[in-house]
């Protein structure tokens, strides 16, 4: 996953190359602001690492080692994942010694797909969790050492260390995907709170003008590399749904016969239909009454209309667009949406702006460990009018995972440039288990358009 190492550089440094880019580790601080930035760091590594701890607590030992879904990891490979990584780019790439150490084969993703890793020999919980204590010790040791040079793209404004923590947040709602497949768990982590009541009930489509907007992002202290670069994309008027579809808006679909009706599904979704039996979103459960039920974690609750639909793959929620007479958004239609208005002569960062996202604007960090009712956000919504872009429910796109013009892989090929041309569609916007450091406007997800464990819902758009 990196280069071979090379030598020399300015004062007897160590200089090695990560997918072409320098990175220099000096034993004393000559940059102003690195005790902060230092500070910063710290805090960010440890709000994480706080979370990951907190996410398993409530899970037995076997819960956590045995492998409960081929579509997820067992629980421990994650952890020992999770240490691994931090041990690749915050331990070894910072230790001056002038090479990174390649990933331990057991946890590279590339080499054992999900499927195939239950059968791995993974450690126990125990010393899962002493490995990931053992590595942050030594982490947090290099951290005092390391300088924030301009110059190196890697240490840079604290990229590597955005990376790692943005792993580990990444890392966390994968858990909580595995955690709602466990049979008959009922998980109550402790500060899981009620969604807030919705203000409003928007619907119908915001019209968003016709012209260019920029797409992706420069930004190297917290963005990936697919991302970048930020590019102009211009794009005709179109419409677009003011706020996701609701289970209310789905189960109209449902029984009108939506399932039964090949006339609206993809070649490949009759395929998936007819291999899968489905006939309803993943975690709905049909009542002897007649009427729905939802699962989520182990409780049962009577299906709440107004909250999005989550659990779909791409595609029902293509069948659902057409069925609707409309269309799943391109991720460029997305973005726009999300992060532009006719009067501003940039994007923001999220679609409220450029502040923080905190839990008036939007349903993140695993708070509720629910989406919460269209309409409860209202101060979240964006520039065009746009309700809940950011939280809630991953959104599928009508796009394929690909670079944009100019892309270049940084720092390991295996992030971003492995998986484009795949098969992959693109999601956008995150969810209510998304932690705030890894969600943005221009962030990425991308997944198989059959995956339905993932907390993915949708929005439609329509030719304006």
């Amino acid at each position: 996953m990196v280069g071979p190492p090379e030598t020399g550089g300015a004062g007897g440094a160590s200089v090695f190359r990560i997918a072409g880019a320098g990175f220099t580790v000096g034993d004393a601080d000559t940059a102003p602001g690195d005790r902060a930035a230092r500070d910063a760091i710290g805090r960010e590594l440890g709000a994480e690492r706080r979370r990951t701890l907190e996410l398993i607590a409530p899970l037995t030992d076997a819960q956590l080692a045995i492998q409960h879904s081929p579509l997820q990891s067992p629980i421990v490979w994650d952890l020992g994942h999770i240490a691994d990584f931090e041990e690749q780019w915050l331990v070894g790439a910072a230790d001056g010694s002038g090479a990174v150490r390649a990933c331990d084969p057991v946890y590279d993703p590339m080499r054992h797909p999900r499927a195939v890793r239950g059968r791995l020999r993974l450690p126990g919980p125990d010393e899962a969790r002493r490995r990931l204590q053992e590595v942050r010790e030594c982490a947090q040791r290099r951290l005092e050492r390391v300088r924030f040079a301009a110059r190196d793209p890697l240490l840079a404004q604290g990229y590597v260390y955005s990376m790692a923590v943005q792993h580990e947040a990444q890392h966390s709602e994968t858990m909580l995907q595995t955690i709602q497949l466990i049979p008959g768990v009922r998980y109550e982590p402790s500060w899981r709170a009620e969604p807030p009541a919705a203000t409003s009930a928007p619907s119908g489509l915001v019209t968003v003008p016709a012209g260019p907007f920029v797409m992706g992002t420069d930004d190297r202290s917290v963005a990936y590399d697919n991302e970048r670069p930020a590019h102009a994309v211009d794009l005709p008027a179109y419409r677009i749904d003011v706020a996701p579809v609701t289970n209310g808006d789905y189960l109209a679909f449902v029984e009108d016969g939506g399932y039964r009706r090949s006339e609206l599904w993809t070649d490949d979704g009759c395929r998936w239909l007819a291999d899968t039996k489905v006939a309803h979103p993943g975690q709905w459960i049909a009542t002897s009454s007649g009427g729905w039920s939802e699962r989520s974690f182990g409780r049962i609750a009577g299906l709440d209309p107004r909250r999005p639909v989550v659990h779909v793959s791409w595609y029902e929620a293509s069948a659902y667009a057409r069925w609707a007479g409309k269309r799943l958004p391109t991720e460029a239609e997305w973005e726009k949406a999300a992060a532009w208005g006719p009067a501003h002569a940039r994007a923001h960062r999220y679609p409220w702006g450029d502040a923080p996202p905190d839990p008036t604007r939007a349903n993140l960090g695993q708070r509720c460990c629910a989406p919460a009712a269209v309409g409860a956000y209202p101060a979240g919504r964006s520039v065009v009018g746009c309700a809940q872009m950011i939280g809630d429910v991953w959104e599928w796109t009508a796009s394929d995972f690909g670079p944009y013009p100019g892309f270049e892989a940084f720092p390991y090929r295996e992030y971003s440039a492995a998986h484009f041309g795949k098969g992959y569609k693109v999601l956008r916007g995150g969810s209510w288990a998304t932690r705030p450091i890894a969600i943005r406007n221009t962030f990425r997800n991308w997944d198989f358009p059959e995956r339905r464990q993932i907390f993915a819902g949708f929005r439609c758009a329509a030719d304006a």
